[in-house]
């Protein structure tokens, strides 16, 4: 099979993508901007789903080999960490500014039901989870390893954020300077981070869930006993008399054993669930528990 064709095929097709968007673009267009027969880019591509992942695949390894020659540029002019943080930040806004349709639109469209895209999906997620950890860890230092990963997720909102309001051609700041800003704001929560050495809100097992990658039965076990943790301290916190706060308690451990049962009963954690509601201090985190199950 000849490569350069594929990777014609493939440069083309992220340009109709692009333009079109993913509904609308047709195979017997992304052939015809080809110059091609559409029974010539099946050859290359059993479907349009095939074609569209292997477009997302080549759109992010693109991303992530410019960022690794820029990291090797940066380093070689031994730049101070918190100035590669700034660069790499740029160049992340530019990169998914230029490319946006694949960075964040595609989760809308019917491609996440598509089996090899998810796999392409999940990997593009991992990789740039771990870039984005890597670049906190090496411009603060060992300091954040046990809050890089609330840095990470706190980040990630921020730069979505700015994004989609560049995406509205409603920011006129230069991207050096929008990234200069953003680096600030992160020096500043993560200084607070440090001084109030409040405990850290996620692990590591839990962030590399979402939709199209559905949180585990033992890290969903996790999560569950360690918000009924959470909920026994605001128990011992209430302004009750101690036999209300000991009962509550009995309740909530009897919860807790309930739900690490294998098929746990459902009409047990109804009337324990609903015995806690009864308390209109604990109504709100109830409703949080309820969710979590």
């Amino acid at each position: 099979m000849d490569d350069g064709k594929k990777q014609q095929i493939l440069q083309i097709a992220m340009e109709v993508f692009k333009e079109k968007g993913y509904t609308a673009a047709s195979m017997q267009e992304i052939a015809e901007a080809c110059g091609m027969a559409k029974g010539s880019i099946y050859k290359y591509f059993p479907s349009k789903e095939d074609l569209f992942t292997e477009v997302f695949v080549a759109c992010h390894q693109a991303m992530f080999d410019q960022a690794r020659e820029m990291d090797i540029a940066s380093r070689a002019y031994d730049l101070p960490p918190k100035e590669r943080l700034r660069q790499n930040i740029q160049f992340q806004l530019q990169y998914m500014l230029e490319n946006y349709f694949f960075m964040f639109e595609f989760k809308e469209l019917p491609i996440k039901e598509n089996e090899k895209f998810i796999v392409a999906w999940k990997k593009k997620r991992v990789t740039l989870l771990t870039w984005h950890k890597d670049c906190f860890l090496e411009a603060y230092g060992t300091r954040i390893e046990s809050y890089v990963w609330d840095i990470v997720t706190i980040f990630r909102g921020i730069l979505r954020e700015y994004l989609s309001h560049s995406v509205q051609k409603v920011i006129a700041l230069p991207l050096s300077d929008l990234a200069g800003f953003i680096v600030e704001r992160i020096d500043a929560i993560v200084n607070d981070m440090l001084q109030s050495s409040k405990a850290p809100i996620l692990r590591e097992t839990h962030v590399y869930f979402n939709d199209l990658n559905p949180v585990d039965a033992q890290t969903l076990q996790q999560s569950v006993r360690d918000f009924l943790n959470s909920l026994t301290i605001k128990v011992q916190e209430l302004a009750k008399p101690e036999p209300i706060r000991r009962e509550l308690l009995e309740v909530i451990g009897l919860l807790q054993k309930e739900l690490d049962q294998e098929t746990p009963n459902q009409t047990l954690v109804h009337v324990f669930t609903t015995y806690l509601e009864t308390i209109p201090e604990l109504r709100p985190f109830i409703r949080q528990l309820l969710l979590l199950l």
